[in-house]
């Protein structure tokens, strides 16, 4: 794998990495999109490691059965510190500022999305409509209709996407090409709510986020190593039955608050 990388991305990944698995995943992604040096020392800063392995994609039941290799293509968050956002922007800006640096964006989606238009025209009964971004996705055949929001994840917006999705099938997909993709890109999303409402969507529909600062490295990596405490098999059985005590505990059981059903 190393043989595949330049000679600078190799000196990267293997300087700042801290265990085979990172830089092993690294590496095959600079070597499966085409990194250069530039894009490869982003990625790392990035921590994109880390956010892949503590997020996985959030996906309906539709994309699991109609593109199963769906989830090793889509990321759970995007990070767009490129686009040179303020920190209170539109989605009009947002739209704008991803047009103007698409061949960036393009990157961060990954290998095999090409760009089909922004404000997308579908024409439904006397009424028309507008996807935010239509792109294509070669390896999947699949039309990839991206709805953007500057606001967390709300189960309504999940309506509108599938709404999309149906007009794009009926409408605009070619015969030969798998039904269609939607990506809402939201600024921030609740993973419950997201589970809630993707549980009975119908459609190939997914919820991430995207990110316009730099994330905190050393935050993450701390989770990450809390995740890999919490996979050893004996803490992960101590876990569970910690998790068990707790529910078994009589309502009021805790001294000095009320009983509510815990989250997690």
């Amino acid at each position: 794998m190393v043989r595949h990388v330049s000679w600078s991305g190799n000196l990267l990944i293997l300087s700042r990495c801290k265990s085979p698995e990172e830089r092993e995943f690294y590496l095959r992604l600079a070597h499966r999109e085409g990194w250069d040096k530039r894009e490869t020392d982003r990625q790392l800063r990035g921590a994109l490691f880390e956010r892949a392995v503590l997020g996985r994609p959030k996906v309906s039941p539709a994309v699991t059965q109609l593109h199963p290799e769906a989830e090793a293509i889509f990321k759970d968050s995007y990070l767009v510190d490129f686009l040179g956002l303020p920190e209170a922007h539109s989605e009009q800006e947002l739209q704008t500022a991803i047009i103007v640096n698409l061949k960036r964006f393009l990157l961060e989606l990954g290998r095999d999305f090409a760009f089909v238009g922004e404000q997308y025209l579908l024409p439904v009964g006397r009424q028309d409509f507008r996807l935010d971004l239509l792109f294509y996705h070669r390896e999947l055949q699949s039309l990839i209709a991206i709805e953007l929001k500057v606001d967390e994840f709300k189960p309504e917006y999940l309506g509108k996407l599938e709404f999309y999705l149906e007009a794009l099938d009926r409408d605009v997909r070619k015969s030969h090409e798998n039904p269609s993709i939607g990506v809402l890109l939201c600024a921030s999303k609740d993973n419950e709510v997201v589970e809630y409402a993707l549980s009975r969507a119908a459609s190939p529909a997914l919820i991430a986020e995207y990110q316009t600062r730099l994330p905190d490295r050393r935050t993450l990596q701390r989770k990450l190593h809390e995740f890999y405490e919490l996979a050893k098999p004996g803490t992960r059985t101590a876990a569970r039955g910690a998790t068990r005590r707790r529910r078994r505990m009589p309502a009021g059981g805790r001294k000095g608050f009320a009983s509510s059903p815990a989250r997690s």
